[in-house]
């Protein structure tokens, strides 16, 4: 008898947790990882492209044969384009070249059109956010297609209310904290309800960018942690929902990244080795009694054009 799927969508979720050995310290809590790269395109963000599309279908926003509109650092837009292509939708991307090449080709490769804004020397700020707003807009009332719009879209949520759940299954409800970086927030917040539903005291944080600590300090600036961080505080944050706020600077989230290669073999992002950084520096304060749940966002793949791996002090770069 044949297992398969229907659609590569069906490959969306639903996966597993790995405990990190290498790179936390004696005496650290387990730090236990989400390997969202599992999903089709290697990124966490399969959960709420799909959620937004099915969200638009259920209700008429979205028809068959229809066009879309997103504006994104790239995992979003990757997500959207393969599910696009899986579903039979053409696909307008907003994006910058302060993100990686690989996202826009990888974007490019699944049929999306790209429209490409430039940045202020490669940095993620608060006027490029802005810009690729108001692009994404003008291409939306050109075009008459459906605006995804992820940093308004609260159908996105329910996705990551479905993680929530994945991890509290994972653990037996055996976690005493979760930590998630902040780009719309919609991955904090989401994660962070259900945990609390289940338990109250789990205490969950939000990360975001030490350059850019809007959220904590109400301080704007410029940072390289692709897809977190947005300059401002976004239309999705909730604070109510999450107990902490931690920041961690671009430097220390790169190589927490590059350690995580080397140390356990797990290749991902910036954003990623953000989350284990400041996972680490709370487990060093509720010791090895605890766990930690922390995600990784998407797969080291999309970032080997950027300093994170072309930077690793003296190494050569083959």
């Amino acid at each position: 008898m044949l297992h398969t799927h229907k659609s590569i969508l069906d490959r969306i979720g639903k996966t597993p947790l790995v405990e990190l050995r290498g790179v936390a310290p004696e005496g650290c809590a387990r730090i236990l990882l989400k390997i969202e790269s599992e999903n089709p395109t290697g990124s966490m963000k399969d959960r709420m492209a799909l959620a937004m599309i099915e969200a638009a279908e259920a209700d008429g926003r979205l028809t068959k044969g229809g066009h879309i509109i997103e504006y994104t650092g790239g995992s979003t837009g990757v997500s959207l384009a393969m599910i696009c292509a899986a579903k039979g939708y053409s696909l307008d991307i907003v994006t910058s070249d302060a993100f990686s090449i690989e996202k826009r080709r990888h974007m490019s490769a699944f049929g999306a059109k790209l429209t490409i804004v430039p940045s202020d020397e490669g940095r993620m700020d608060e006027a490029l956010t802005h810009n690729m707003i108001e692009a994404a807009q003008e291409l939306a009332e050109k075009t008459g297609g459906f605006w995804t719009d992820q940093l308004a879209n609260k159908d996105q949520i329910i996705a990551y209310h479905e993680m929530g759940n994945e991890i509290w299954a994972q653990t037996s409800g055996e976690l005493d904290a979760f930590v998630a970086m902040t780009g719309t927030a919609a991955c904090c917040r989401g994660n962070s309800e259900t945990l609390h539903e289940h338990n109250p005291h789990i205490h969950c944080v939000a990360v975001e960018p030490a350059e850019s600590p809007v959220l904590s300090v109400g301080k704007t600036g410029a940072h390289k942690i692709e897809g977190t961080g947005a300059g401002f505080v976004v239309p999705l944050w909730d604070p109510s929902t999450v107990d902490d706020i931690a920041t961690v600077s671009t430097q220390d989230a790169m190589q927490m990244a590059r350690k995580l290669a080397a140390s356990e073999g797990i290749f991902a992002g910036t954003s990623t080795g953000g989350n284990v950084a400041v996972a680490i520096e709370l487990g060093k304060k509720l010791g090895p009694n605890a766990t930690i749940v922390t995600i990784m966002c998407d797969s080291g793949v999309k970032y080997l054009s950027t300093p994170v791996y072309t930077e690793q002090g003296t190494s050569p770069v083959i």
